[in-house]
Parts: C-alpha cells; structure tokens; sequence
C-alpha cells in the first residue's frame, strides 16, 4: 500500500476516533484539577488544622502514587469492593487526582507570593475571609500560577496516553491498534508524535495569550 494513501485512506480516520477521546479525557479533567487543587491549595494556607493535614494527605499521596498504579486500582481494584467505574471515568478521575494534586502546588506557592497585608486589609475593609480569599487573593494566585498551570495541563496531553492501560482507545491506542495490524509502527507513531506536538504547541500558544490577556499593567 502506498504510504500516503495509507496515511489518509486508513491512519488519519482512525487516529481522528482516538484524538477525539484524548480531547474528551482532557476536557473532562483539566477544569475539575485547576478547581480542586485551588481548593487544596486555599485549605492548606488557610484552612484550619485539621483541613490543612488533609490537604497536605491528600498531596502527598497523589503525587507519590504512580499515575499508572492510580489508574489500575480504579479500574482493576475497585470491583473487587463493589464498585465498578467504566474505562473512561475510572482514567478521567485518575487524571483528575493527580492533575489536582500538582496544580494544588503551583496555586499554593502563587498564594504564598501574595503579602499578607492584602489580606489583612480586606479584613479591614469589613470582608469575610472567605470574601478576602474569593475576590482578593485567588484573582491574583491564579494568574501567577498561569505558568505552571499551563506545564500541568502539557503534561495532562501527553500522560492521557496511559488511558490505553485500561483499555480506552485514545490517540496512542489508536495508532498502537493501526501499527499493529498494518506493522507500519514508523509511519503512524510518527503520525501520532506529530498530533501531540501540535496540540502541545497550540496549548502554549494559547497560553501565552491567555498571559498577556490576563497581565496586570505595569
């Protein structure tokens, strides 16, 4: 079979079936760790003590945790206590939990930066503290985070591959099953290396956007 023809006749159409389940992976876990970790990351500088150990708990064993061994005991692990997740929520809360962890990093180092005066004059101001937190520090985390953010989110494209393990037919699943079968292993991982190149480049091009939107004056 000509190359070419192969490429467009018969990669492309299936490469396009799991690029379509690696964005939905993405689109599914990205949001729910930047809102997560923000929580994390407020209940360990803010939170009392108890919540600040579990923030820290919580932190520590999801970044400690192999996401593959995450992934494997969602899917694999969990039935035999009764509860059964499909592939792709088992692989979107397993990506969740280590994406949030992460994130929950960069948010809490960003708020660290913040001086506490601007605290305590919202206090003075007559805000609640949650209303400080709210409207006052996280504004200001969040777009100082933006940086770290955005490498989490690069690493979430590419670690979205590890989906396969519980048999989600993703982008490298895909061109795995088409490798397999045709024994064209160059041609489509090239393929597939190249898609992840363009949608990690399109990402820090939005990225940068997304900095120069957001960047306070002077």
């Amino acid at each position: 079979m000509d190359q070419t023809a192969f490429i467009i006749n018969t990669l492309l159409p299936a490469l396009w079936g799991g690029l379509v389940v690696t964005l939905g992976l993405i689109a599914f876990t990205a949001p729910f760790g930047v809102l997560i970790g923000a929580g994390v990351a407020v209940g360990r500088v803010y939170g009392s003590r108890p919540v600040q150990y579990l923030a820290r708990a919580y932190v520590t064993f999801f970044k400690g945790t192999p996401l593959l061994l995450l992934l494997f005991i969602l899917y694999f692990g969990l039935p035999s206590i009764g509860i059964s997740l499909s592939p792709f929520v088992a692989s979107v809360l397993g990506f969740i939990f280590c994406n949030s962890a992460y994130d929950s990093e960069y948010i809490r180092g960003s708020i660290r930066s913040i001086k506490e005066g601007q605290f305590t004059a919202g206090l003075a101001l007559g805000m609640a503290r949650t209303q400080v937190i709210r409207y006052v520090i996280l504004p200001q985390a969040l777009r100082r985070s933006i940086p770290g953010l955005v490498n989490e989110f690069v690493y979430l494209i590419k670690y979205s591959s590890l989906a396969y393990m519980v048999t989600v037919v993703e982008l490298t699943g895909a061109g795995k099953m088409i490798a397999t079968r045709y024994f064209t292993y160059n041609e489509t991982f090239l393929v597939v290396g190249l898609v992840y190149l363009f949608l990690v480049t399109i990402t820090t091009i939005g990225a940068h956007l997304l900095e120069r939107r957001v960047a306070i004056p002077g």
